[in-house]
């Protein structure tokens, strides 16, 4: 008789390492179990909707007015100007938008977008927020990683690492796409798993109303693939036990997840059933395609986080305006009235519609959703009308899952430059999102290269004045 092997002793004691994680995960402090007598964390949240604003939109035409920008409109910076990453810029230029308050709250916006504005009392505005970086690509790995360089997982890869689906027909991290919506500059790497095993990294699924995912149609989940789908798994299997190969376990659990989805995306990306009401209220059969495509989007996202999937990603639709394309659309270093305008317009009516509809549903108090881009831009010109990037201090919102709702955090220099009040980094953003979904971002962990990575690196703390 052949002694028992460390892998099939696990497997046969505790169903081998899957179980041995989870139950290690489920006595963590960082999901709650209680720790050294310290009280577990309370999740105010549940779920992630992120609508990713891939190029960076411009806070000083936004959601942080500056008064100053029209007074002193055409003169030199009376500060010295940070090196940006292209050249010709100019004088300070005034905002082309009209700035008012909203709401009961009376938060201060301009009317580029006027539909999330009326949706000012539900909204907590980080007007502090800053960037180590002021590139596209590495701006876009460092909001979604903590780290300005692919390798690293996602922030959706690490919630799913953390607390999993609700639904085991789903994935738990899906990233949206229609129409022109390319992947942000860096490549699907920011939707990455990264060290973590495989089966965290994001799904990406077209929100157009054709087949959401490339190889799976309805009604192939039949018999005979099944049986095969065994044959495969118990290769597989006999391969992980020889191997000891996590990422071997990881391929077998995403064979399973993806031979559960052909029945569960085909019917949750189907529209059909909603209401004519919900679906013009988003702005699915509005004449403008962006819209409508992004609108399909926003709606898809609230079916996802209904069904239980922890985090959803939204991607903008390109307008090929002021040097905006399918990776940074809202990238506008010239033309900007013309492409915010444009870009602005696609996200407005589906976003507010996303928020109201979450609301009413009873579903905004337990899902975050986010509004932001890898930066924010320049208050003086480029070119004649454009901004430069600016990571030195900008604007992003958050709503529901716990948040102070009418609140503004932070600020900015009178002319919307340096983030001077309260500056927030990304790891204190993540930092304070899993404070809120009940996670101990400290203690959020995975073991790589002998080293415990984080979502925060080694920085980060829970910014207690926004959270209830």
């Amino acid at each position: 008789m052949h002694p028992l092997t460390r892998r099939e002793l696990l497997r046969r004691c505790s169903l081998g390492f899957g179980g041995i994680a989870l139950s290690s995960l489920l006595a963590s402090p960082a999901f709650g179990a209680e720790t050294s007598g310290k009280r577990p964390l309370k999740a105010k949240a549940k779920n992630v909707i992120f609508c990713y604003m891939s190029g960076g939109v411009s806070h000083v035409d936004s959601f942080d007015p500056k008064s100053a920008l029209a007074k002193l409109n055409g003169k030199p910076m009376p500060v010295p100007v940070q090196r940006t990453v292209f050249n010709n810029n100019g004088n300070i230029m005034a905002s082309p938008w009209e700035a008012k308050r909203y709401g009961q709250s009376g938060i201060e916006m301009t009317n580029l977008f006027p539909q999330i504005a009326e949706c000012a009392d539900d909204l907590t505005v980080v007007r502090s927020m800053t960037s180590k970086v002021s590139e596209h690509a590495q701006g876009n790995y460092f909001f979604h990683t903590g780290f300005p360089f692919m390798g690293h997982p996602s922030a959706g890869a690490w919630l799913n690492y953390g607390l999993g689906s609700e639904n085991q027909n789903l994935p738990g991290f899906v990233v949206l796409q229609s129409g022109n919506a390319g992947v942000p500059h860096g490549g699907v790497g920011l939707f990455n798993n990264g060290y973590l095993p495989g089966q965290h990294q994001a799904s990406i699924i077209k929100a157009d109303g054709t087949l959401p995912l490339a190889n799976i149609k309805p009604g192939e989940a039949d018999a005979a693939q099944r049986r095969r789908l065994g044959f495969i798994n118990e290769v597989d299997k006999a391969f992980a036990e020889a191997s000891r190969e996590p990422q071997v376990e990881a391929a077998i659990r995403n064979y399973e997840t993806a031979y559960r989805m052909q029945a569960a995306v085909p019917e949750i990306c189907d529209l059909s059933g909603e209401s004519e009401a919900t679906k013009a209220m988003y702005g699915i059969d509005s004449p403008d395609k962006l819209t409508a495509g992004y609108a399909r989007q926003a709606l898809l996202a609230r079916r996802l986080v209904e069904k239980g999937v922890r985090f959803v990603e939204l991607s903008c639709l390109s307008a090929n305006i002021g040097g905006g394309n399918p990776a940074n659309p809202w990238d506008h270093h010239g033309a900007i009235v013309k492409g915010h305008t444009q870009m602005a317009h696609q996200v407005d009516q589906p976003i507010a519609a996303l928020l109201k509809d979450l609301k009413q549903r009873g579903l905004l108090e337990h899902t975050i959703v986010i509004f932001s881009g890898e930066f924010g831009r320049t208050p003086f010109s480029q070119g004649s009308d454009g901004r430069d990037h600016n990571p030195y201090g900008f604007s992003l919102w958050v709503a529901g899952g716990g948040f102070k709702p009418g609140t503004v955090f932070g600020a900015t220099d009178e002319l919307g430059y340096y983030a001077v009040d309260k500056p927030l980094t990304v790891y204190d953003f993540w930092a304070t999102i899993l404070h809120q979904l009940g996670i101990d971002h400290e203690k959020l962990t995975y073991r790589f290269g002998g080293r415990d990575f984080r979502l925060t690196d080694v920085h980060g703390n829970v910014v207690r004045e926004i959270v209830a």
